[in-house]
């Protein structure tokens, strides 16, 4: 395995890193041991690098047991700020919610500090500098590594930066996207931003939450969980796309699988790509290509199919923003809408 440095805060990861929403008991794997043998496996492998949340059920008991005896091992990351409960304040990223939210992630995870803590999604209603503050101290706390977002805007990542230099707090070390070759828009910004900064990048929907894989085909039934719940998978546009997608894999050799992996962590601005398996032969498939490296040209026509930079579609589960997801914040009141 060849290891890249996550940004520049001197942390090895693997260019692979396994994702663990997939892991709690109430919507992935059932069995807890079968995970804990999938976990062992990726280590094994040269995988070091682990992602889950607090809001992935009971994900962060399972990945913590599992690394029972191997702490020492992995760059553990989690996340903070998507709801937890229904009570209005487990939530967000606020100070108050933050050093709760912690302390609960420390004790689910078994462990004295987490290597990366990430922002789950960006909280409109609390200022960044009084997150950034909070995760200073925990930092300094010794609580948690490096800090880091996930699905920020590039202007959030921009001002997050300069709040930082100006208050003299810690600066977010890494940025978790959505990133695939279904999904190409962080190519314009936040990626090269990323480098700019010296933030690593965690990738998140490297194979288009199962578009990607080979068993969604255009006019065929597919054996999907989510393909009744999730719009994206049954989109004509991205669909499209698979199908001229299918045939570059086939002449190159390689599973589908192998050919958008090896797409995302080809890009220079991108530091590990996260697999997110319910099984073990899934897991299989995906560290079978731990090995591939794409061509030039190979590169060039996954291009003309989909250009750098462009979107096909959206998936599901991306952060839309309060300017874009509430119509109220995009329309001005119907008496004002005319010229005259």
């Amino acid at each position: 395995m060849q290891y890249r440095t996550l940004g520049r805060t001197g942390i090895k990861v693997s260019p692979y890193a396994l994702g663990a929403m997939m892991f709690a008991t109430s919507f992935g794997n059932p069995d807890p041991d079968d995970s804990a043998r999938m976990i062992h496996k990726a280590l094994d492998a040269g995988l070091n690098f682990i992602d889950t949340a607090d809001a992935y059920g009971d994900s962060e008991e399972v990945v913590g047991k599992a690394l029972r005896g191997r702490r020492d091992d992995v760059v553990l990351a989690t996340k903070f700020g998507r709801p937890v409960g229904d009570h209005p304040h487990h939530q967000g990223a606020s100070r108050r919610w933050i050093v709760t939210a912690v302390e609960n992630s420390l004790r689910r995870l078994g462990v004295d500090h987490i290597d990366l803590y990430q922002v789950h999604r960006t909280d409109p209603a609390t200022d960044v500098e009084e997150t950034l503050s909070a995760l200073t101290d925990l930092l300094r706390a010794g609580k948690v590594r490096a800090i880091g977002t996930s699905q920020s805007l590039a202007s959030d990542i921009v001002e997050a930066q300069w709040v930082a230099e100006r208050r003299g707090l810690a600066r977010f070390r890494a940025e978790q996207a959505a990133y695939s070759i279904l999904n190409r828009g962080v190519e314009r910004e936040v990626l090269p931003l990323a480098q700019r900064f010296g933030m690593g990048t965690l990738i998140w929907g490297p194979l288009g939450q199962g578009l990607l894989t080979g068993r969604v085909r255009k006019g065929e039934r597919n054996d999907l969980r989510r393909a009744h719940l999730l719009k994206h998978l049954t989109d004509e546009r991205r669909l499209d796309v698979v199908e001229q997608l299918v045939p570059l894999a086939a002449e190159a050799g390689l599973p589908m699988t192998h050919l958008a992996m090896a797409f995302v962590i080809a890009h220079p601005g991108v530091t590990s790509a996260l697999l997110g398996p319910r099984t073990m032969p899934q897991l299989d498939d995906l560290l079978a290509g731990v090995e591939v490296r794409l061509t030039d040209d190979v590169l060039d026509r996954i291009d003309a199919i989909v250009p750098p930079g462009t979107n096909i579609g959206a998936l599901d589960q991306n952060y839309q923003p309060p300017a874009v997801h509430d119509p109220g914040l995009r329309r001005r009141p119907l008496a004002e809408r005319a010229a005259a």
